[in-house]
């Protein structure tokens, strides 16, 4: 079975157009957009510059990494049908290369959305961190104060303190002890014993408090970087599967796409689910 189509002025010999592959990357990328937004707009949030976002349970994580699974199919299914639509196909192509073409220019779509992607998100990160360091010395910076914030301020939290204390370096060196609660080991008999004086001497508590509240910010430390370690996987795992996913509909979307454009009609298992989801008006 042949299909001959009228192919406009330049065309000829193209095996990728490049223009129903740039709409189709650009819908998918808008679409994308917009449900993201929808979702972080009613909660579905895998991730937050709040400081208190770790503390989301498990299944909103999970809810939230499903939504991201579902959108991407929306989005690049949306923009590979849009890619496969739009093509021109060849005159005189058979309808398995006319199919194959249609699906590779929905994959193109798929693969030139995800570059868009991930070029704004690094984008954003970049500005992020680079706002996040304006102002303090590399010395005193450590990963654990967006993370662990809270629990260094409940650490050195005084009733009383010297005006004007800079407690910088000192924040910086207790968030880097606090880090290694999550490890194998935990943190080690010198670290807490260096911290227990830290605290007393800062806040004026007695040791014996000063111990127990070092003991308290330990574990409430451990507990955050494991449900900050659990968001981290659940989210690297739903970009990838969404990833995946997207480059698969995209590619079944420009076929059917395709198939629309040229009038022929679905595969058989699209047409069966669409004969599933029709419903029966008359019996």
């Amino acid at each position: 079975m042949s299909i001959e189509v009228v192919v406009p002025e330049g065309e000829e010999g193209r095996y990728l157009q490049w223009t129903p592959v740039v709409a189709g990357a650009l819908s998918a990328a808008a679409l994308s957009f917009i449900l993201v937004a929808f979702g972080v707009a009613v909660g579905l949030g895998v991730s937050s510059t709040s400081p208190s976002w770790r503390d989301a349970s498990g299944a909103l994580a999970l809810l939230s990494g499903i939504y991201l699974i579902l959108q991407a199919i929306v989005s690049f299914g949306f923009g590979g049908y849009i890619a496969g639509r739009t093509r021109m196909p060849l005159a005189g192509a058979q309808a398995e290369d006319v199919e194959r073409r249609d699906g590779l220019h929905g994959l193109t779509a798929w693969a030139v959305a995800v570059l868009l992607g991930a070029m704004l998100a690094a984008g954003i990160g970049a500005a992020t961190a680079n706002r996040a360091s304006t102002g303090m010395s590399s010395a005193n910076t450590t990963a654990a104060e967006p993370l662990l914030s809270y629990q260094i301020d409940k650490l050195f939290r005084a009733a009383r303190r010297p005006a004007n204390a800079d407690l910088t370096a000192e924040r910086a060196e207790a968030g880097r002890v606090l880090l290694t609660s999550s490890s194998h080991s935990g943190v080690s008999s010198d670290d807490r014993t260096y911290l227990v004086q830290l605290v007393a001497a800062i806040t004026g508590l007695s040791p014996p408090e000063s111990e127990r509240r070092v003991d308290a910010v330990m574990a409430d430390s451990k507990t955050a970087i494991a449900r900050s370690r659990r968001t981290s996987i659940i989210l690297a795992f739903s970009v990838a599967a969404a990833t995946l996913l997207g480059a698969v509909t995209a590619w079944a979307a420009a076929c059917a796409g395709g198939r629309h454009r040229d009038g022929a009609p679905l595969p058989q298992w699209m047409a069966s689910s669409n004969r599933l989801r029709r419903p029966k008006m008359f019996p």
